[in-house]
């Protein structure tokens, strides 16, 4: 399946713990509403470390995100004959991940009635703290480029205990740049919850945004593009 299975577990496990951190945040009747941007960096990369562990066990190199598969591949640091399968594996996964998590807190969502509340896409997508088109694009390119560089400087990184060093950098980034946009990193991250938020019956939900959804798509490829440039420049 080049690489399918692993990426589309990795990444549901990816987005179930993930989405799930951010409902948990988010929405009433939650124990852990309020616990804050510290939290949700710190699950968000342990969500990303037992992804890779889990797609680097069924066969896949652990990418879970188009902003990794691509612009390695445009690099020559990943085959084209295995991007399709990736991309697929990453962004269904990503979707299902979305699903199951919507019916995990189905009643949290009952209880929480207004997207003010909590009951919004940011619970599954980003959304900027500042709209600002230009500025949002250009802090997804640069979370995106830090992320990528660093993974390309770690070598293989589902062996060991890489992936809690890759789990470490998305926490960094996180506190370190993500408190713009939610930083997405990652465009199946993004477009398969929003999808899901989008088309499944969510109790209370609010609109999907996809007005904003191009800079999750095309910030983090383009930095991910970036990070492979000058990383092919420097070795």
């Amino acid at each position: 399946m080049h690489g399918f299975i692993g990426e589309f577990f990795g990444t549901m496990i990816l987005i179930l713990i993930g989405a799930g951190t951010c409902c948990s945040n988010n929405l009433n009747k939650s124990y852990g509403r309020g616990s804050g941007w510290l939290f949700i960096c710190t699950s968000w990369g342990l969500a990303v470390t037992m992804g890779v562990y889990v797609a680097g066990s069924l066969g896949s190199l652990g990418h879970l995100n188009p902003a990794v598969t691509i612009p390695f591949a445009i690099f020559g640091l990943f085959p084209w004959s295995n991007v399709i399968p990736y991309l697929l594996g990453q962004f269904l996964g990503a979707f299902i991940g979305a699903a199951l998590v919507i019916f995990h807190f189905w009643p949290q969502f009952k209880a929480t009635k207004t997207d003010a509340d909590g009951n919004n896409v940011s619970d599954f997508a980003t959304r900027p703290a500042i709209n600002n088109p230009f500025f949002n694009f250009l802090s997804e390119v640069i979370a995106t480029f830090a992320f990528v560089f660093m993974l390309l400087n770690l070598g293989n990184f589902t062996q060991g205990l890489k992936p809690f060093i890759v789990g470490l950098v998305i926490m960094i980034v996180g506190t370190g740049l993500g408190t713009t946009t939610g930083f997405a990193l990652n465009p199946a991250r993004d477009w398969g919850p929003r999808f899901a938020y989008t088309i499944l019956p969510v109790p209370n939900k609010a609109s999907g945004e996809w007005g904003y959804s191009w800079v999750p798509m095309f910030g983090p490829l383009i930095g991910g593009c970036i990070a492979c440039a000058i990383q092919a420049l420097l070795v």
